[in-house]
């Protein structure tokens, strides 16, 4: 066990040697690495911040039914046995009748136009219920309201079923869609770092071939030749994603002072936050895993030449 952390740490210390002979290179390698890691890093920090609008705001979808203008009241109040048999799944569902008389008071407040709907005379209105469907805790259980309405809509006498759900389905739709885009961005974008890296490497081993054929003759090994590379190509991975997190942080702050203005407008607070640190840990360790696999694919094409 010493001895495997004894030739670690001598790969680690060459690897940051051969970096210090050439501080400048390297760095222009990090900022090429960082600015294609930006791109996914933000999208990323944005959709956790929207992802709590679509799936941890309580939703509750209310759908409202009216019955046909022929139906009787009673027959109106005849329909909520079946309603209930409908929404027997949802314990938290609360069903409210509405008669007319109440639906046009409510709509001469509402409008402001209760001289002209005096001039009507009769009640244009029909009876109806509003039923509330407190159990929907998430954007994704919006699609099971359209197979109640679909039943509700299958009862004798009712005339119109209206649901107030569609936005939050449109903006599950929208969230599934960008995920889409960022998961395709960000693997497109993670072969351009092992490109980079495989690159790096490639220069990095011919500027050495001197050295690592001294090296083969006094015996040492393929792993032992390797490792350096592998370590350097980590390192180049793992500064290219810290310096792409500090680049997204960085940007927060003033697109929060515009995101700021913007949300007052809406009486909002939102502001977007930066990743939990085990997801700054996660995104670190992908970028140090991509700079490696670039290492791997390079020091195994290239000095396989050497041997």
């Amino acid at each position: 066990m010493k001895s495997w952390f004894r030739q670690h740490r001598f790969a680690i210390g060459a690897a940051l040697g051969h970096l210090f002979k050439a501080p400048g290179s390297f760095l222009f390698n990090v900022m090429v690495v960082a600015i294609a890691l930006t791109l996914p890093f933000a999208g990323l920090t944005l959709l956790e911040n929207v992802r709590p609008m679509s799936e941890q705001l309580s939703v509750d979808p209310e759908i409202s039914l009216f019955v046909t203008p022929a139906t009787t009241r009673d027959e109106a109040r005849a329909l909520e046995p079946a309603l209930r048999a409908i929404l027997k799944d949802q314990q938290a569902a609360r069903i409210v009748f509405v008669p007319r008389e109440q639906a046009l008071e409510t709509l001469k407040a509402k409008s402001g136009l209760s001289d002209v709907l005096d001039t009507l005379g009769d009640n244009p209105l029909p009876d109806g219920y509003v039923l509330k469907l407190d159990s929907f805790k998430s954007a994704a259980d919006a699609g099971i309201v359209d197979a109640i309405a679909t039943q509700l809509r299958a009862l004798p006498g009712v005339d119109t079923v209206q649901v107030d759900s569609a936005w939050v389905k449109r903006l599950a739709a929208l969230l599934g869609v960008l995920r889409l885009v960022l998961l395709l961005l960000a693997l497109t974008l993670g072969l351009v770092v092992i490109a980079v890296v495989f690159n790096t490497i490639r220069l990095q081993v011919l500027t050495q071939r001197d050295e690592i054929a001294v090296s083969k003759l006094i015996g040492a090994t393929d792993n032992f030749i390797h490792r350096p590379f592998y370590y350097m190509g980590a390192l180049l991975g793992l500064c290219a994603g810290g310096v792409a997190l500090g680049a997204v942080a960085l940007a927060l702050r003033p697109l929060n002072t515009a995101i700021a203005e913007f949300a007052r407008l809406y009486a909002s607070e939102f502001q977007l936050a930066p990743l939990h640190p085990a997801g700054l840990g996660l995104l670190l360790a992908i970028s140090a895993a991509l700079g490696l696999a670039g290492a791997l694919l390079s020091v195994q094409r290239h000095l396989a030449r050497l041997n």
